[in-house]
Parts: C-alpha cells; sequence; structure tokens
C-alpha cells in the first residue's frame, strides 16, 4: 500500500470549524435555533442506526486511512456517534479529487458520543470511524434512497488518501 499524501491530526468539533461543511444542532433554548434547515430534494428523509466498524477501513501506524469518500447531492445527512468516541473525514463539495494537492482540502473532526452534526449537500464525507473501540453505533437521519444518490471519490487512485491519526 503506498504511502498517504497527508497526515491529519483530527480537531474537537466546533460551529466555526465545521461551518465549511455543514452545521451543528443547538438547544432549542439558543437563539440560533432554527437558522439552518435539512433539505432532502427527493422527499425520502429517514431515520435509523448504523454503523462503522474498524475492518471497513486500513489501519496504518497511529491511525486509519481515507482512501474513499463519498457525498449526497440531493440531501443533507445528520450524524450522531451513541457510544464511543470516533473520527469523519470531510471536504468541501467543491472538490472534485484529481490529483494529491486535493488532500491537502481534507480535515478530520473528533466526535464524542452524543455529539450531533449536520453534512451539508453534496459535502464528502469518510466515517463516523470509531477510536478506541472496534466499532461505533450511529444515529443516522438522510434520505432512504441515498444509495442512488453516493458519488465516491477515490482518494487513493489520484494519490489523495489520508491517514487520520487517532493515537
Amino acid at each position: 500500500m503506498s504511502e498517504a499524501a497527508h497526515r491529519l491530526e483530527p480537531r474537537p468539533l466546533t460551529e466555526k470549524d465545521w461551518e465549511p461543511f455543514g452545521w451543528l444542532p443547538v438547544a432549542d433554548t439558543d437563539p440560533a435555533d432554527g437558522d439552518h434547515r435539512l433539505a432532502y430534494a427527493w422527499d425520502d428523509v429517514h431515520v435509523n442506526l448504523i454503523g462503522h466498524t474498524l475492518d471497513e477501513v486500513p489501519t496504518v501506524e497511529g491511525g486509519l486511512r481515507c482512501q474513499v469518500m463519498y457525498r449526497h447531492d440531493t440531501h443533507t445527512q445528520v450524524l450522531m456517534a451513541i457510544d464511543h468516541r470516533s473520527v469523519v473525514a470531510v471536504a468541501p463539495a467543491s472538490l472534485e479529487f484529481t490529483g494529491p494537492d486535493d488532500a491537502a482540502e481534507v480535515r478530520a473532526f473528533l466526535l464524542e458520543p452524543l455529539e450531533p452534526l449536520v453534512l451539508n449537500r453534496g459535502t464528502w464525507h469518510w466515517g463516523p470511524f470509531p477510536v478506541g473501540s472496534a466499532s461505533v453505533k450511529l444515529f443516522n437521519v438522510q434520505g432512504l434512497r441515498y444509495a442512488e444518490d453516493n458519488r465516491a471519490a477515490d482518494l487513493a487512485a489520484v494519490g489523495a488518501a489520508v491517514d487520520v491519526l487517532v493515537g
């Protein structure tokens, strides 16, 4: 396996750092509650529980390798880790992943259990994958027909794979 173009230290999830990729839900008493809306172009919003395991991604010394990212152009997506810490990697919707330099656009975030986030339509994403556990269970809100709108970018094929450091 070739070396990744970048090694990323996950950042804590903050509103400011997350803003280019989506938004963070706030308490109903927060004046900003309602400033953002979920969008489902196919009117197929669906709630379920999903999970990810370490078996799904290559491990590297000190981390996990992000080789493929996905996006949904028809809907926003809500994710919240329920049981374990996890990491998610994201990249701007405008990115097309054509070469190694695109790895510099990828960001990684450390998610604590019960810390929700919303992905904007089109935001490239990978995970969340577990940290310190073999699996993570996720609360998920997305389009029911997501498989029909699940474009993939093969970062490894263009030399833009990223290693997300998890300790």
